[in-house]
């Protein structure tokens, strides 16, 4: 007999465990299924424990530069196993924590791996080979995706890392190569640079984090070549091997020119591929678009009845608080509560590269492309007193208004703190405020945020400190 529940969620990443969740509040029998590690990529292998490892390369570069706050500090270094160890101390804790509200909520949890069997049931194969069967009216799909490998040279944790292994190196790397410059080859990038690598990033389009804002772009590469990295744009790997002495390879730069390269280390960091092999979705004739990412509704409904699918195996963008926004959408969908569908216009994206990026809503490109006639404001933090007081004055906020309605299209920063800052515009956004109202916010002094009020002012001819 299969063990019965109103909901299945397999796969526990920030969508699954928050999906699981939501539906037990809202009085469903639910069930996770995970067959790693409760929390996901995310928790385990992603967002958080990177972000400890930022946080460790953050405090050794500002030791590094104690003297520009009248302090002394001599004979630093870094412990780079160390520095690892904290980082997975970290990952664990939070391991924990999401085990604590599976108990909390009375989700039943089966480790093991899952595959769909039916229309209403799924099969948990456990490390033993047992299998258990389980059956619910629905079933939510939140298996999440994998670093993408190069074609003609796969990852093997030595000398050629994912993300994965480049959050648990067996040594620091003394000259590193970091394939893709979107937000994780940014973030390592960033994170072995001021470690004391030798770094160069290799990004095939015009420009670094190339979905952001040309103006982020144009300023982040100024502040990442100044820290000392080598940025090639606009540039192709031509050829690149790997033994155990390290790794060769031939770039083609924007000049057509080729360059021969020696490196201790490669991250590659191109992309992602969906989790969707071997759990049956052929079988059931889920659809998925031409590159294998499952096809949803506004409330996560696949094409199948009673099959919904979240976060990283759907469409873009991959974000873990996306995952866990539909998440909760798909939930309060099967238990009735008729939930607002999210528009992907107000969901932010962050960098935690140094200097940091976030960004919500449209560019001035996109804005433009759409047919708005525009309204920009940008205020340099150089302007910003608590910017200057920290010794953090290089970054910029820049705003983007439709020019008719005073709508917020889009918000884009760099610099100190700004992942901590974009939420307020996402807030405004989500709110549907106008400049009007953005202006007539008061804004908390001295604070960086206060820019962000500059910036607005600025769109329309009233920037009051610059």
């Amino acid at each position: 007999m299969a063990d019965t529940y109103d909901l299945i969620v397999l796969g526990s990443g920030p969508g699954g465990y928050v999906a699981a969740i939501r539906a037990a509040q809202l009085g469903l029998k639910t069930a996770i299924v995970e067959r790693e590690l409760l929390g996901g990529i995310c928790l385990n292998w992603g967002c958080i424990p990177t972000k400890a490892l930022l946080r460790s390369a953050e405090i050794f570069h500002y030791m590094q530069h104690a003297k520009d706050y009248g302090l002394k500090a001599e004979g630093i270094s870094a412990d780079i196993e160390a520095v690892v160890k904290r980082s997975r101390g970290v990952a664990k804790q939070l391991n924990q924590g999401v085990t604590h509200l599976m108990k909390k909520n009375k989700i039943a949890v089966h480790m093991g791996t899952g595959k769909l069997t039916g229309k209403g049931k799924l099969t948990v194969t456990d490390k033993d080979g047992k299998a258990t069967e389980l059956s619910a009216k629905n079933i939510i799909l939140a298996t999440g995706a994998r670093a993408r490998d190069l074609p003609d040279l796969p990852a093997d944790g030595k000398r050629v890392w994912t993300y994965r292994h480049a959050m648990t190196p067996p040594e620091l790397p003394g000259k590193l190569l970091v394939i893709g410059s979107g937000a994780i080859g940014v973030e390592f990038a960033s994170f072995y640079n001021d470690m004391g690598a030798e770094v160069t990033v290799v990004e095939m389009l015009d420009r670094i984090v190339p979905v952001e804002d040309a103006d982020v772009s144009a300023f982040l590469e100024k502040q990442l070549t100044k820290q000392g990295m080598k940025i090639l744009t606009g540039a192709k790997i031509e050829k690149i091997t790997a033994d155990a002495n390290g790794v060769k390879a031939t770039i083609t730069g924007k000049d057509g020119k080729a360059i021969a390269g020696e490196y201790s280390h490669v991250i590659v960091a191109i992309g992602i591929v969906p989790n969707t092999a071997d759990i049956g979705l052929k079988e059931m004739g889920v659809a998925v678009d031409d590159r294998g990412f499952l096809k949803t509704d506004a409330m996560c409904r696949t094409n199948v009845e009673g099959l919904w699918a979240i976060g990283d195996i759907t469409a873009p963008p991959w974000l873990a608080h996306k995952a866990s926004h539909e998440g909760v959408i798909a939930a309060e969908a099967i238990a009735g509560k008729h939930p607002h569908a999210m528009d992907p216009r107000n969901i932010p994206g962050c960098t935690y590269c140094h200097p940091q990026v976030a960004s919500v809503g449209l560019t001035e490109a996109k804005a433009k492309e759409a047919g708005h006639e525009v309204k920009v404001g940008t205020f340099p933090f150089i302007g910003n007193g608590k910017a200057i007081a920290l010794g953090e004055a290089e970054g910029f906020v820049k705003t983007v208004f439709d020019a008719k309605s005073g709508e917020l299209l889009g918000a884009h920063m760099v610099g100190a703190e700004v992942t901590e800052m974009i939420q307020g515009y996402t807030i405004g956004k989500t709110g549907e405020l106008t400049e009007a109202e953005l202006m007539e916010t008061v804004f908390p002094h001295p604070t960086i945020s206060e820019a962000m009020h500059e910036s607005v002012l600025g769109a329309y001819g009233r920037a009051l400190h610059i």
